[in-house]
């Protein structure tokens, strides 16, 4: 919050009832003249002192449903002459010329429908209020303004604060749409979930887009700085379903998109709804969306960052069930334990586990040390475990686990075993030597006894004899926990006493 408040107004202070309540004579909409004319030259004048030329458009906003404002909305709210792109350059962030930033001032005076704050980060601020108030934020003394400001019959006043500062909302969740979420829209589109993007590039004015895998790349590129972003599954072509489901009453917005490919909203109420149908009955595709906030409910939201990845916008997307996974996902690092319930064991191996109402999966080899035929020989549908979390597919919203990450692995108990002789079964025969299980149970660890190890073999024939199922003596000779393989010799096996 900037040190030095100023409300500056047309209204003398003596004309206030014990309220505080203004009870002059004069109007409360702009003369279009003289006062304007010195609100703009008071701004001027505190821009002056605090050495700014340029301010940046903060939270711009315009009507959407409903004008508010004492005069009639103009077509462009006043834009048009200002911004190259209409309302596409009114865009948060946005830095304009001081002449500009004056310009803006005079159309919020006007209440001709855009508003918006005007910042210079950290040094100067202008807010436009109702009824002709205005309030200029800086961050020194600006004492030649104020002189310059009661000159022009303007009534400046401090203040503490502007009823119009930026109220910071709790920290929450917030999505940035950044290259991670290109991906998972990108898979949302190909997967068939998603279809339509919703751009509100201002408050109160909002373009849908929509969506293939060959046209994200060219509807990223057309979105407008810092926009809110949400995602909707795809229109549907069964639009004489769709318009079908119109309710008995209430607003809903209908989207369509027709023969040519355009696309097209309009919101109705139930008066207006023989109007809408006769709209969408033509068009190739269509989709009705609640105007209810509880209702409206997208897949995902996200923010557009600036170049440099950081989101500044201070407008928020409302989290959706998805936006909460993402966000949940986010917490979880590498080496982290989780708690889950095991909801299925595939016969493919893959065991899946759900997470605080998220979908991990723990492939065959993470679900023990050692050798598993079937998940379902290590855990069993309902179970509770713990699993450590290896990583996260932020695209597909996946948790990888694995449940031998939580487990002491066995065999390094064999290292203190190296140099042993004991007897063991064959468990697999290879060109290159056989498999010997060195442990008594049935899922016990194997070690490779090498051709060249095996005792008293015929050259040509080294497993001559040797069968699955046969026993062994065999000597420890490395265990070697990195690439998990036993070493094994019956040529230096001690003979049986």
């Amino acid at each position: 919050m900037l040190p030095h408040v100023y409300q500056v107004t047309k209204y003398d202070p003596a004309d206030r009832d014990e309220h505080g309540h203004y009870v002059g004579a004069q109007e409360v909409t702009s003369d279009r003249s003289e006062y304007e004319a010195a609100y703009l030259q008071a701004v001027a004048a505190f821009a002056a002192d605090a050495g700014v030329d340029r301010l940046s458009v903060r939270e711009p906003g315009v009507p959407s449903f409903v004008h508010f404002g004492s005069e009639e909305a103009e077509d462009d709210y006043g834009l048009g002459a200002l911004f190259l792109h209409g309302l596409h350059g009114f865009h948060d962030g946005a830095e304009v010329q001081l002449a500009t930033a004056l310009e803006l001032v005079r159309i919020m005076l006007r209440d001709s429908g855009a508003w918006c704050r005007l910042e210079a980060d950290g040094i100067f601020e202008v807010h436009v209020g109702w009824d002709q108030y205005l309030y200029i934020c800086t961050s020194r003394p600006s004492t030649d303004a104020v002189a310059r400001t009661r000159a022009l019959g303007l009534f400046p006043e401090r203040l503490s604060a502007s009823p119009y500062a930026v109220e910071t909302e709790p920290s929450g969740i917030q999505r940035p749409a950044d290259d991670e979420f290109w991906s998972a829209l990108s898979w949302a589109v190909g997967s068939g979930r998603a279809g339509m993007l919703e751009e509100t590039y201002i408050e109160g004015a909002t373009r849908y887009h929509r969506l293939s895998r060959d046209t994200l790349g060219i509807v990223r590129a057309r979105l407008t700085p810092r926009a809110r972003l949400a995602v909707w599954p795809a229109l549907s072509p069964d639009v004489g379903a769709v318009l079908g489901s119109l309710p008995r009453e209430g607003l809903v917005e209908g989207v369509w998109q027709d023969t040519d490919g355009r696309l097209h909203t309009a919101v109705a109420d139930e008066a207006d709804y023989a109007e809408l149908t006769t709209r969408m009955e033509g068009a190739a595709a269509a989709a009705l969306l609640s105007i209810d906030a509880d209702e409206r409910v997208p897949l995902f939201t996200a923010v557009l960052p600036d170049t440099d990845g950081v989101v500044r916008a201070r407008w928020r997307t409302e989290p959706t069930p998805e936006d909460r996974k993402w966000a949940f996902l986010k917490t979880l690092q590498p080496g982290q334990v989780v708690m889950g319930t095991v909801t299925e064991t595939a016969s493919f191996g893959v065991t899946f586990v759900d997470v605080d109402g998220y979908e991990g999966f723990i492939n065959i080899p993470e679900l023990s040390w050692r050798s598993v035929a079937h998940p379902a020989d290590v855990v069993s549908v309902g179970q509770r475990i713990h699993a450590g979390v290896l990583g996260v597919d932020g695209v597909r919203a996946q948790i990888a686990l694995s449940l031998r990450a939580v487990q002491d692995d066995p065999m390094q108990q064999l290292t203190g075993q190296v140099g042993t002789t004991l007897s063991g079964r064959v468990t697999k025969i290879v060109p290159f030597g056989v498999f010997v299980r060195i442990e008594e149970i049935e899922s016990g660890f194997a070690g490779l006894v090498h051709n060249s190890e095996l005792l008293g073999r015929q050259e040509k024939e080294p497993q001559g004899g040797i069968e699955v199922g046969s026993t062994l003596r065999v000597k420890i000779l490395d265990v070697d926990l990195g690439s998990r393989r036993i070493t094994l010799s019956q040529r230096q096996a001690d003979p049986e006493v």
